[in-house]
Formats: structure tokens, sequence, C-alpha cells
């Protein structure tokens, strides 16, 4: 067998450590991937297969895209989920004379991913870890372009409901785990829930032992006990499996995560996947996209970190009245302020996003354009404390005496890094003021000299030679050259010495011209290195005030979120909600954010109370269309708004801090894991039950219309009971259903009332005038909705035929009289009849025995559908 080349031999040494990763293989100006990386990327990328020799019979497969433009490559094949190993040549090609030493500096991956062209600014990109045992789950979650790192376990008996809402909350790019998640039903689960393939990770990453070191390590602690971590094995394994993961890709010191935060999921509201995605928090139901959000209401950020910490306020309400109300009081200075906001307004337009600049800056890929624009972003910032210093509520006198003006490292660039038009690379010059380094400065001068020498030399040249179109000029081939049109050939000194010879011209070079060129480019050369260091270090110097620069940028982040929630609240007319204790939800006049801010015409308010007492659970009845879902919705966005610390549209509110939001509204057919929407309607209501509390906010919409109108009616029937039952759960809760039966429950149960939208008829059709009020519906205008809907007439006319007929042998109104008369929860007097013949007198016989005053209202309808039947066939 032939031997392979040195290259290739190389390639393969680093190849079997990256086996998982497509190996981009630095060759000259262009990344190159051999084999199955080849076969994979010319697919994926669209690019030509071509073949290398590599010292055996047939030519290896290859594929390569230009260094300079490799981003764009890369990013695209991360998207499809593939990780992306870049190995660079790390020695200079000149100063060897065997290959080239390679190897490979970076691993990218879906959730570490820095390339801000890439990434949506306004959201964050987390990677999260995951580990599991019998015994519970440990989750940590990282943002490696803000430093942001956190964990949390879940050691309860919903834990893995747990772990899914909060890996729904930060709906991370790349999940990794150990092998004894992935195989788990819940791990196959996630997988398909989340759209995203589970990384298996050595099992010594999650060992205890390992991860405890790991955290130690970086974050300079001798124990767990100094990170908040002691006794927290599910949160240590899960952290520290994270931190060597990110150690192993990004061969960084990672300096810029300093901190690591460790939380409880209940010390937020608890929102479940269900209910974000109902409440459509931060993207549309249907186009998925962010326009209809309620986060495309209050986002009128002016930064890129203002709008992923408001992003984070959405996904995470939170449930201490004292941080309600101190960002409430915030907003409510910031509204009321018109010139601090504005002022305020004007500084942050001129911040760029200094937050994932320091990544940039940690991982040593910062340019000479990112400095300026961390300096751009931090030249205004003594002004802000000024604005600052001027506000009285306690949220911005905190932030006032919390910001640091980083003054040391504005003047350091200031004074350092050129301004006007910065250069893209880092290897072209041009990036460092004049004034800044003494030796840098006297290479600066050559270079200037040097082109004036040139000048100076080719008019003298044109003088001595009398020929008046005598250039010298320039290229990278043979550097400074005299060029002479042929027609002037002959006026040409001896002293010239030819270089080429061209169709039209001939080059030449002097002694002269020579020693003036070495000493020029010599300068140049020595120049652009001597920049590059100077550079080097002063971006070093940023790098060590990673910490107090990620605080500032926090700070105003959180700025230009109250900022952005004032400037929602004075535009959308918006009142401060009073946030209480006593379990009450007081809403006068109250709007959809969402639906107002879409919607041309007026948009027809409504109340809403709700109590721990005699009003915890309102009946809405309704027709199809009117509003009801709407209505509910709007409530429970109240809620969450007032919780977020925001301003909330009505004319007043009151806001009983509520623990959880349920929301059962509407389905789909979950073909991936292949349940039904009645099935998925039934596990969505028992996660509601088997979690909620009597602080929580239940929306519950036609629950049981999954299936047959008996079993509908009895599941949703029991639901309510069960609610109501305060020793069960006790939630406060808006219950839409088309059931009028249903409406019968208030005055049997505690704290049940009805409410219905209002419909007014006109002729055969019904304006809907989506008002709420006492009482509920006796109609649900099914076949006027149709008719709005467009159903063709005959259909119409038929539908109407057969409402009349089954009108007139409606069982569910003489249900209704019986369940007036029945006591709920009743003990059911057992009853069998003869389901063959029956006459007249035995047909009286058995309902004489019929003991009506013992009949639940569901048990009277199922009697009643039996004597039905039996009376057929009379």
């Amino acid at each position: 067998m032939a031997k392979i080349t040195p290259m290739m031999e190389q390639y393969f040494n680093i190849k079997k450590n990256y086996k998982y990763c497509l190996l981009f293989f630095r060759l000259g100006d262009f990344y190159e991937m051999f084999f199955d990386d080849a076969l994979i990327a010319s697919k994926e990328l669209e690019i030509t297969l071509t073949g290398k020799n590599w010292g055996q019979e047939e030519r290896a497969p290859m594929c390569g895209v230009p260094f300079h433009s490799a981003d764009g490559y890369i990013a695209r094949l991360v998207d499809k989920g593939y990780k992306v190993a870049i190995c660079e040549q790390v020695e200079d090609p000149k100063l060897t004379k065997s290959i080239v030493k390679r190897d490979v500096v970076r691993v990218i991956t879906p959730g570490t991913i820095i390339d801000n062209s890439v990434l949506d600014e306004k959201k964050n990109n987390y990677i999260a870890s995951v580990y599991c045992d019998k015994n519970g789950y440990g989750l940590s979650i990282c943002d490696v372009t803000t430093g942001e790192f956190q964990t949390t376990e879940f050691v309860s008996v919903n834990a893995v409901t747990r772990l899914k809402d909060e890996l729904a909350k930060f709906s991370p790019s790349e999940i990794i785990c150990n092998e004894g998640f992935k195989t788990t039903p819940e791990g196959i689960i996630i997988e398909k829930r989340f759209n995203i393939k589970l990384s298996v990770c050595d099992d010594w990453m999650y060992d205890y032992h390992s991860a405890n070191k790991r955290l130690c390590r970086h974050f300079n602690v001798d124990r767990m006990d100094g990170l908040g971590l002691r006794d927290k094995v599910f949160s240590v394994c899960a952290a520290g499996s994270l931190m060597e993961y990110l150690y192993q890709t990004q061969k960084s010191d990672l300096s810029h995560i300093a901190h690591i935060k460790i939380y409880q999921s209940n010390q937020f509201m608890l929102l479940d996947i269900s209910s974000r995605r109902n409440l459509e928090l931060t993207e549309t139901l249907r186009e998925k996209g962010r326009k209809g959000s309620l986060l495309w209401v209050l986002d009128k950020t002016k930064t890129a970190m203002g709008a992923r910490l408001l992003r984070k306020w959405v996904e995470q309400p939170l449930i201490s009245n004292d941080q309600i109300n101190k960002r409430l009081d915030g907003v409510e200075e910031l509204k009321n302020e018109l010139f601090i906001r504005e002022e305020i307004k004007d500084i942050l337009n001129s911040m760029y996003d200094f937050e994932r600049i320091m990544s940039k800056v940690i991982y040593n890929t910062a340019n000479c354009r990112d400095l300026v624009a961390l300096k751009n972003s931090l030249e205004n910032l003594p002004l802000l404390k000024n604005i600052l210093e001027k506000c009285k509520s306690g949220y911005l006198q905190e932030l006032f005496n919390e910001l640091d003006t980083l003054e040391n490292i504005f003047e350091l660039i200031e004074k350092a890094i050129n301004d006007e038009n910065p250069p893209f690379t880092v290897r072209e010059g041009g990036m460092i003021k004049e004034g800044f380094n003494n030796e840098l400065d006297i290479l600066l001068r050559a270079k200037h000299e040097g082109k004036q020498w040139i000048a100076d030399l080719e008019a003298r040249e044109k003088e001595l030679t009398s020929i008046k179109n005598l250039k010298v000029r320039y290229n990278k081939v043979f550097g400074y050259y005299i060029e002479v049109t042929k027609s002037n050939i002959s006026e040409v000194p001896e002293r010239y010495l030819r270089k080429q010879t061209l169709a039209n011209c001939e080059r030449y070079i002097t002694t002269e011209l020579s020693d003036l060129a070495e000493l020029i480019l010599g300068s140049e050369g020595k120049m652009v290195d001597m920049e590059y260091d100077i550079f080097c270090e002063v971006r070093n110097s940023v790098a060590i005030e990673v910490d107090r620069i990620q605080k500032t940028a926090h700070i105003c982040a959180t700025i230009d979120a109250l900022h952005s929630l004032a400037e929602v609240a004075q535009c959308q007319n918006y009142v401060k909600p009073e946030i209480t204790t006593d379990g009450v939800i007081d809403i006068k006049d109250g709007r959809h954010p969402v639906v107002e801010k879409m919607l041309n015409d007026p948009f027809i308010q409504n109340d809403t109370y709700l109590d721990n007492d005699d009003n915890r659970l309102s009946i809405i009845t309704g027709p199809n269309m009117a509003g009801k879902s709407t209505y509910m919705r709007q409530t429970a966005l109240i809620v969450l708004m007032a919780q977020i610390g925001s301003f909330v549209p009505a004319l007043s509110a009151k806001i009983g801090v509520v623990d959880r939001i349920f929301t059962r509204v509407g389905a789909s057919d979950d073909l991936a894991s292949g349940q039904s929407t009645f099935m998925i309607e039934m596990v969505e209501v028992a996660n509601i039950l088997n979690n909620a509390t009597n602080n929580s906010l239940l929306i519950l919409d036609e629950i049981g219309r999954g299936t047959s109108t008996f079993d509908g009616l009895s599941i949703a029937w029991a639901v309510l009971e069960y609610i109501t039952d305060k020793k069960s759960v006790g939630a406060k809760t808006l219950f839409a259903t088309h059931y009028h039966e249903i409406t019968e429950l208030e005055g049997k149960l505690s704290g049940v009332k009805n409410y219905c939208i209002t419909v007014k008829e006109q002729g055969e059709d019904i304006i809907f005038l989506r008002k709420i009020v006492r009482g509920g519906a006796d109609h649900s205008y099914g076949v006027q909705v149709g008719r709005l809907a467009g159903l063709p007439n005959k259909v119409i006319k038929r539908a109407n035929e057969i409402l009349k007929q089954l009108n007139a042998a409606d069982i569910t109104k003489k249900a209704k009289r019986l369940a007036k008369e029945a006591e709920v929860n009743s003990s059911l007097t057992t009853m069998q009849m003869d389901v063959f013949t029956i006459n007249d007198t035995q047909l009286a016989d058995e309902i004489n025995k019929i003991d009506v005053m013992s009949l639940t209202p569901i048990q009277a309808l199922q009697v009643l559908f039996d004597l039905q039947k039996k009376t057929k066939g009379m």
C-alpha cells in the first residue's frame, strides 16, 4: 500500500479526535473538507465536490470554501444541526521548512455560535445540559455570547414536568445530556417536542467529583459552598458537564462566564409549554412570527441587550410583590417624566450590543470596529448616570448607584484605536492612532514620507530623462518599478535595469529605487505587525475588565427594558396595576393588548372579577366567534403583564399575585407522538388538575368538546366540580363552555358565577356585541355563525330544518328541569331497567321508582336517555 502524504497524515491525526464534527481544515486561503465530511458539506452547501491526491490510487473526495467567507457556510451547517471543528494553521508557513503545524482552535455548535450576523440579536442563544438519574434531574443553561450561566434541579414528584417547562422557557438551540437521559421516554419526547437532537456526552463529564472540580477550577473557589451549590448534586452534575463541554469546544478560558446563578423554578410564575404557546407570549401560534405576540406589543427597546432582557421578563414573570412593585415604580417614573425618557432614549440609541461584543473580545475575534463600537457605547455613560441621579424611584436610584461609567476603558480605546474608517481585519493596518506608540509613529512617518519620496523620485526621473509619461508604480510581485512606454524606450538611460517587458511598455528598476523600496516596504511590514501586537494588547486590557463591562451592560439593558414598558404604557394608555396578596383579580374595562393594537376599530372593554371565595370560577357561555377565548386570554395577559412589572390595558386593575397561569385553549393532533386532539386535551387538563394551586389562574376553553356530547359534558362537569373544591384545587378560573347545562351549577357549587357574551339578533343574522354580562346564554347560534362563515345557503336551510327537529325532541331541557332539583355530588340510586319490552304500566312504575331528588344532573340525563330508548319500541 502506498504511503499517504504528510499533509493527509496530519489531517487523519486531527480528525480522529473530532469524529462527530465536520472538520474545516485550513489550507492557505481555503478551508478544505475531505472524505465523508466533503460528501456531506458539498451536498448541504451545494458546492463543487472535487478530489485530491493523498498518496493512494483513488483521489480523496474534497470540497472547500474561502476562509474570508467561511462564516456564512459554517452558519448554514450549524443551522442544519452539524458541529464544525475549525482547524487553523497555528504557525507561520514562512518560518517552517516542514509541513505547517495545525490544530483545532474552536468547535462551533448550534448552542455556541457567536457570529452576530447569524444570531437573532433580540433573543438569547442558549445551550442546555440535562443530567438525570432515578432520583431527579439537573438543568444548566448558558449563553456563550453574553456569559449568562445558571443552574437548577428538580427532585419533586412532578420533576419531569418542571424540566420540560423550563426547557420551553429557555428554548435552547442545543441540549447535551448523559446517556441515562437520552434513552428515557422523557428524552425522546423532548427531542420531538423541541425538534432538537440530544447530544450524549461521556459519563465522566457528569460524574459529581469531575463536575465539582471543573466548577471550582473555573470559578476559583475551594468548595461548592462558595458557589451556593452545597448538597445540590444534580445542579453540580449539570453545570460541571456543561462547563467541561464549553472548554472542549471553545478552546478559551471563558473568563466572560464569571458567575453562576442558582435558582429555583418556583421563584417565578410557572408557565407550562401549552400556556406559553396559547398565550402567544413571544411568537404567534400559526405563523410562529413575532408580530401578533405579547412581546411584539411590549418591545420598544432601543438596544439588543434590552430586547433580550425584556424577552426574559415576559418569559418568567415575577411572584414577589416587592420585586413587581419595584419595576412598576421605575416604569411609572419614566412614563411620567417625558424629558428624562427622551434623554434616556437618545443615549440608548447610541449604544451597540456591547454585551455580545465582549464575548468576541474574550474569544480574541473582536476587530477594530468592535472596539470602536464598544467605545461609542461607553461614551455617554457619564451622561446616563447624571440623568439617573435625578430619578426618585427606588429601582432607578439603585441602578444609578450601581452604574459603572467605565471611563478608563473608554479613554484607552479613544486614545489607541482609529475610529475613522477602521479596517475590517486586524492584519491590514490602519488600526492604531498616531501618538499612542512612539515606535509605531516612526514607522508611520516613514510610510507617509515614503510615498512623498516615491513621488519626488518620479519627478526627478521625468526631468532627467525628459520622458513625460514615465511612472513609478508598485505591485506585490515586483515591488516598486519604473514604467516607460514603448515609444520612449530610446530615451531610457543605461542606469535603468530592465525588469519586465510587456506589450505596450517596459518596466525598469534603478539602484536608488531599490534602496528606497527596501526602506519603505520594510517599514510597512514592520508597521502592520506592530499595529497587530498593539491592538492585541489593547484588546487584552479590555478583556481583563469583562466583569465590570458585563455588569454595566446588564444595567443598561434593564434601563432599556423599563424605558420600553414606559413608552408602551404612554402610547397605549395603560394604567399602573395595584399588586396585592389578597387573591383578588379586579379588572375594570380590560382590553386585549395584542388585538387592540392590531385592530383599527375601538376594542370592546370588559370587566373581570375573581377572588378566593364567592367568585372563584366564572362559567362563560356564548356562541363561537363572540369573543370568549379573546376575553379569557385578555385576562391572563393582563395578570401576566402586571407580574412582569408592566402597566396594563385597563381603566384600573387590582391584581392578586398568582403562582401559575394554566391555559387549555384549542388543540391540534400531535402527530409526532401519535396523540389525538382529545388525548392531548385530556393530558393537558390532567396536568392542570395535578399541579394547580389555590393561587393559580386557570383559563379553560371548551373542555370535553373532542368527544361525544354526554362524555364531554360529564368530563367538563366533573372537572369543574374538582376545581371548585378548595381541598383539591380551589384556583381562580375562567371556564368557557357550550354545555349550557353546566350553568345550573351556579348556586349549587360555592364560588361559581355565570357570565355570557351578549349577542343581538337581527332577523336570521346575529351581531356580536362582545360584552361580558352576568347570566348564562340560552343559544349557541351555531347556524348563524355558519352563515357568517360563508356556508352555502342550501346547507344553512337544511341545518335549520334539522335544528327544529332536534329542538322538538330536545332532552336537555328536560334534563335541566331535573338538574334544578338535583343535589350536587349526591349518591346515585342504583337502577336497572328492562332493555327489551315495556308497557305503559311498567314505564309508569319505573318512573315512579326514580328518586329524582337523589340524582345529579348528569345522572338525570342518563336516566332520561335510557327511558327515551325504551319508549321507542312502544
